[in-house]
């Protein structure tokens, strides 16, 4: 979907939103779903701007990797890319879905450059199974049917995101990309892993999450040690789409306790 509030930046073929002050805070870099896109995160990228947070919003290569490389380490490892042509040191991580558990593999593997982890929806555990894993490509109404099972309330399926998802599942080459990537995340789970995360960690979930239903958030809290977890009513797979004013206070007063505020900076 179109973002044209923002402007997209590139630098060395990463494509990005840079959005707020610079400052001496780390910087907040949200990642998007497998089916997402930057537009994702409209509201929180202005929301987080407004409170002189830096925010950077990369456009994560679902599609563009080479086959062979496509999958959720694949990611991780664009991201590392795109952190140090930025020069960045250390960052605040926040990622919905396969954003998620790009921040969760990121975060085991470079635990050094996150100050602050924050997951909604996130894959890396669990991930029901809504429906036949081969899509009827040629279906719009069965199209939003599964878009609609993201939300709580289906009004999100809108025209522009089945359109979206049509035009995707019909290129050959995106699908067998997205098929491959939909075998990572089952792959390479990181439920073994989390207990030795000890960064501080915000879950924000859906309590009508179908996708990671709310024990995988639960999951989440009891095993990654400085966790807190917050349910938010109402809503499913996609926080910053459904309810974004919550989901943004929410993070907003976690970001405030673990890595500051620009006055306090300064």
């Amino acid at each position: 979907m179109p973002l044209p509030e923002f402007i997209i930046h590139e630098k060395e073929g990463f494509r990005y939103v840079d959005e707020g002050p610079l400052s001496d805070l780390p910087p907040v870099v949200l990642l998007h779903g497998m089916l997402g896109d930057l537009s994702n995160w409209s509201s929180t990228i202005g929301f987080l701007a407004e409170q002189q947070y830096r925010v950077l919003v990369p456009v994560l290569p679902v599609y563009g990797l080479p086959i062979k490389q496509t999958s959720v380490k694949g990611l991780a490892t664009y991201l590392f890319d795109f952190l140090r042509t930025l020069d960045l040191d250390q960052i605040a991580l926040v990622g919905n879905s396969l954003g998620g558990q790009v921040a969760l593999l990121f975060a085991l593997h470079h635990p050094e450059l996150v100050a602050a982890l924050v997951l909604s929806g996130s894959s890396g555990i669990y991930e029901a199974e809504l429906g036949s894993s081969t899509p009827r490509r040629q279906d719009r109404e069965y199209i939003r049917e599964r878009a609609a099972l993201t939300f709580y309330d289906p009004v999100h399926a809108t025209d522009d995101l089945v359109e979206e998802m049509f035009g995707i599942i019909n290129n050959r080459a995106q699908v067998a990309r997205l098929i491959r990537m939909a075998r990572s995340t089952k792959e390479e789970t990181v439920r073994s892993r989390l207990s030795s995360i000890g960064i501080p960690t915000l879950l924000v979930w859906g309590r009508n999450d179908l996708i990671t239903p709310p024990e995988v958030a639960e999951e989440f809290r009891n095993h990654i040690t400085h966790s807190e977890l917050h349910f938010i009513e109402e809503c499913g797979h996609a926080p910053m789409i459904e309810q974004p004013e919550r989901f943004n206070y929410i993070m907003l007063n976690f970001l405030r306790e673990r890595i500051g505020t620009e006055t306090m900076a300064l």
